[in-house]
């Protein structure tokens, strides 16, 4: 029997703003969940690497963002992993590792319409529950009909990771956008200039 249900938020928050953390927030709350851990990529096999802040800069981005909250964890599980990491390999690590924890994968509308495209993508809709977050702009097609895909009503966000790099570089004030712990981090270590 599995002791709690963790959803896997996977995302190279670079940086994390409070979109991502709403997101977390809802699925604690409206879901089955009982943690949604926070797994920063090292590096997305479909993103450019140079554009990446450092993996660790990100990670203390997260931690910084989600102290004092019960339910939110930062994992740097995929720091030890082979890159690019692969979201199944990541699973079957963690399933290893965790054998009493029940995984389950958060993510957005416009990534179930990549799914098939994962590495072993079959194996995922087999083992997994996808529970899934409306994009603006993108609607999930036959896929949201799938048995393992959960489709939840939490509050649409716009924010992009690419807007606040864009405003940060731009001298913009990005208060509100992020947590303030997150902004001073930022200015700093100079990220994003």
């Amino acid at each position: 029997m599995a002791d709690k249900k963790i959803g896997l938020f996977f995302g190279s928050f670079n940086p994390i703003h409070i979109g991502h953390l709403i997101i977390a927030n809802y699925m604690t709350n409206y879901t089955e969940l009982d943690e949604v851990w926070f797994v920063v990529s090292p590096q997305n096999p479909f993103k450019e690497k140079r554009s990446l802040g450092n993996m660790y800069d990100r990670l203390e981005m997260v931690n910084l963002a989600i102290e004092n909250t019960e339910n939110l964890k930062a994992s740097d599980i995929e720091f030890k992993l082979p890159q690019p990491s692969y979201t199944i390999d990541t699973l079957m690590h963690l399933g290893e590792k965790y054998p009493t924890k029940d995984f389950f994968l958060i993510m957005g509308e416009d990534n179930l319409t990549d799914l098939p495209k994962w590495k072993n993508a079959d194996i995922i809709f087999r083992d997994y529950k996808l529970i899934v977050y409306p994009r603006p702009g993108y609607d999930g097609g036959q896929l949201k009909n799938h048995p393992s895909v959960i489709m939840t009503k939490s509050p649409v966000m716009e924010l992009s990771s690419t807007f606040l790099r864009r405003a940060i570089k731009d001298a913009k004030n990005i208060k509100f956008y992020t947590p303030d712990k997150v902004i001073d981090f930022i200015a700093k270590k100079g990220m994003y200039l």
